[in-house]
């Protein structure tokens, strides 16, 4: 496998730590909403110009061997550097979506975990980037081959790790967002 190769799978992914997962030929998941395109803006409601909910997410593709799913939504071009805007694990892998305004609690009644974002709190927290050019979000699914431990409030950083080896199937789905 080429070093661009990985270097892509490392832009794409969020981190070259996730990029050596590409040697075990990582299926794909189609990750899609129904309020937003793949590439198209995100509605004001799922920002902090408008309510601030998560948007409905739907998925398919994911390894019947998967043990549980994780999703990371982070914005790559915030002027600090990626900002993460919500981070959430141990979806059990059956569930093939997430519906809108997911409540910010670190256990959902479902058993799934939230972490923290990068405005230190837990759940989703909507694109808010300063007036000026469009932003990328990037929603980022993946199937593992195991269950995190439960514990809630894991950064992005502290996941990524934790999914290192053990990712089956990943997908996308990016969308954007202007303040004006």
């Amino acid at each position: 496998m080429t070093a661009a190769l990985f270097a892509a799978a490392a832009v794409v992914t969020g981190g070259a730590t996730i990029a050596a997962a590409v040697e075990r030929s990582i299926m794909q998941i189609t990750l899609t909403s129904t309020v937003f395109e793949n590439g198209q803006p995100i509605p004001v409601r799922h920002t902090c110009g408008g309510s601030d909910v998560s948007p409905p997410l739907e998925w398919t593709g994911v390894p019947a061997e998967s043990r549980s799913l994780a999703l990371i939504c982070d914005d790559p071009d915030a002027p600090g550097g990626t900002w993460v805007h919500w981070v959430i694990y141990n979806i059990r892998p059956q569930t093939t979506g997430l519906h809108e305004k997911i409540a910010a609690i670190a256990t959902l009644p479902s058993g799934a975990s939230q972490g923290r974002n990068g405005f230190r709190r837990v759940g989703y927290g909507g694109p808010c980037p300063p007036p000026g050019r469009p932003h990328r979000y990037f929603f980022k699914i993946y199937a593992l081959d195991s269950e995190l431990a439960p514990t809630p409030g894991l950064t992005k950083d502290s996941l990524v790790r934790l999914m290192e080896g053990h990712i089956l199937a990943e997908g996308q789905l990016m969308g954007t967002y202007r303040r004006r």
